[in-house]
Parts: C-alpha cells; structure tokens; sequence
C-alpha cells in the first residue's frame, strides 16, 4: 500500500467585523442601549378584540412603561411584547389626554429598562434615533436630527402641548408611544405624530414633560393641575434683560397665544409677554411653569410677573381647574 493521502487542512479564518464610521457607531450603541427596553403593545377589548397598535418604553425593573395616551385610552387590557420575544399582559396605571402620555405596567419584574435624558439640554441639528414597531414590525429603528424646539401641538382634547421636539426621524403608525433617543442611548422624548401631508416633520413629547405627567399617573391615575389658558414656549433671554432684571435665571416663556374665555384673557395677558414668575416662583420655561400650576392653586388669585414691550409689570390672576 502506497503512502496515505495527504488532506489539506483549511486555515484558519478570522472573522472580522465591519469597521464602522461614527455615525454608525453612535446609531448602533444608542439602538443596543434603547432597544430592550421598546416594547410593542396590542390594546384590546374586554372581550379581547384588537382595538390598537402602538409603542412603549419600560424605564423601571417592575415594569412602569410609558406610551402615549391614544394608544392606550381606549384599551380594557393590553398586551405587551419585548424584543427578546417575551409578552406580557399589562394593566393602564393612567392616561392624560391633555398631554398625549399614559403609564402602563406589566405582570413582570427584573425586565429591561430605559434610562431618562433631558429634553430641555436638546439643541437643534444634534442627532436622535427613534425606535417602535411601525406597522407590527418590531424594534424598527429610524434616525435623525432634532429639527426644532418648543414647538407647539394640538392633542385630540384640544389642549396645546408645549415645548414639543421636532425631529425629522421618519415615524410610521405604530411608532406612537415608542422612545427617541440621544447617541447615548437615553430617552429624550416620547413620539406622539407625524405631520400629515409632510416628509420629515415628526412630533415627540419631551421626557422632561413625561417625567413629571408619570409621576403624577403613578402616584394619582390622573394628572391633577390648575390651567392659565395660553400657550407659550421657553426662550433664551438676552443678557442685557437679565442684567436689567437682575435676574440669574437665564429663560422664561413668551407668551404665543391667548385662548378666549380664560383666565390668561381675563387677567389682559397678550401674545408676546415674557412670563417671569408665578406667586414669587421663577418661570424658568415651559415644563417648570406647568409644574408651579398645581391643584391648589386652582380658584385664588396668584400674581404673575411678566415683561411687557420692555416694561417689567405685575398682573393678577385666577388658575381654573384642568
């Protein structure tokens, strides 16, 4: 018998993974960060019939997620799936309208959570990714940049969201409810819409409005709070004001429309006041003035003090109940 035959042994081979460029970079570490924690959600009837479709975010171990309110108002029960493929059923904790938010909470521990960012340190142009379920497909990410601050937007109950994110990362029904991040994977805020007839021109509630609307929801079911009737946006101020004013807070809220019949007109607010404070509380911006607008404070006079075509003036008025 000859010599056995030699067999060629295959060499080893290395893989190798793609370098990526830093934009990718930061998209693919936001997306690993963020997407545990997307969760889509089925609302359905009490006799189990799908009603809805819509995203969520889990942000605590126990299971609290944030959605939008017109993805769960009108669900009896839901259903929620993680993109490690588990379910869950969930259960509504509560849901504010006026703001387009709801908390709901799974039958679960120990599950993936988001962590929160701030939506009042966003500057326009910086990068943002969303992710949610488009259409049922699940953990579907898009990305962009933030187009715009203080926006405002108009919800089902007519209420006007204040200090809303414009971004141009493309949104599709079934996003609503889901998260946009910053590149470090942080929740900056909760998309809410898309403007119809547009390319490119998408909603997001700020996170640091959500923050407080969940808070809320957990510790009541309902947002309880006292209205003005205006609509505003947080501004910067010139430096000269602030020296003039001799004041260390460097934002306030211009005042963009008065609506009638309430206690913003009643008291002779107009378009273009420049809201400094409430009972003595510096209005540093939009979400800090809901904030001072509490319960109690509905029915009694309150002082606001405002800025006026250069003029510091002081005004009375009364809250109503929201």
């Amino acid at each position: 018998m000859g010599p056995a035959p030699m067999v060629a042994s295959m060499p080893d081979t290395e893989v190798i993974e793609p370098e990526l460029d830093p934009y990718s970079r930061l998209v693919a570490q936001s997306v690993e960060r963020i997407s545990p924690a997307v969760a889509g959600i089925e609302a359905r009837s009490a006799n189990g019939r799908a009603r809805g479709m819509g995203s969520g975010v889990v942000y605590t171990p126990d299971g609290y997620l944030l959605t939008n309110s017109h993805v769960a108002q009108h669900a009896d029960t839901a259903v929620v799936s993680l993109s490690d493929g588990r379910t869950y059923e969930a259960a509504r904790v509560g849901d504010d309208p006026a703001t387009d938010l709801a908390v709901l909470r799974l039958n679960g521990s120990g599950l993936p959570h988001a962590a929160f960012g701030s939506s009042v340190s966003l500057r326009v142009g910086q990068l943002v990714i969303a992710v949610g379920n488009p259409f049922g497909y699940q953990a579907s990410v898009t990305a962009g940049i933030v187009s715009a601050l203080g926006r405002t937007l108009r919800t089902a109950s007519g209420r006007l969201i204040e200090s809303v994110i414009q971004t141009d990362a493309p949104l599709n029904p079934g996003n609503s409810g889901g998260p946009l991040a910053d590149t470090a994977g942080r929740v900056v805020g909760i998309n809410t819409a898309v403007a119809g007839g547009a390319q490119g021109i998408c909603f997001a509630i700020g996170i640091d409005t959500a923050v407080e609307v969940a808070y809320q929801l957990m510790r009541h079911g309902r947002v309880r709070r006292s209205r003005l009737k205006l609509a505003g946006q947080t501004i910067a101020l010139d430096r000269r004001v602030l020296r003039a004013l001799e004041r260390t807070e460097p934002a306030a809220v211009m005042v963009s429309e008065v609506l009638p019949d309430g206690p913003a007109q009643r008291a002779g607010l107009e378009r273009g006041d420049l809201l400094l404070e409430l009972d003595g509380e510096p209005i540093t911006g939009v979400d800090r003035l809901h904030r001072l607008l509490t319960a109690e404070r509905a029915g009694r006079e309150v002082e606001i003090r405002l800025l006026r075509r250069g003029k510091s003036q002081s005004l009375t008025l009364v809250p109503e109940a929201d």
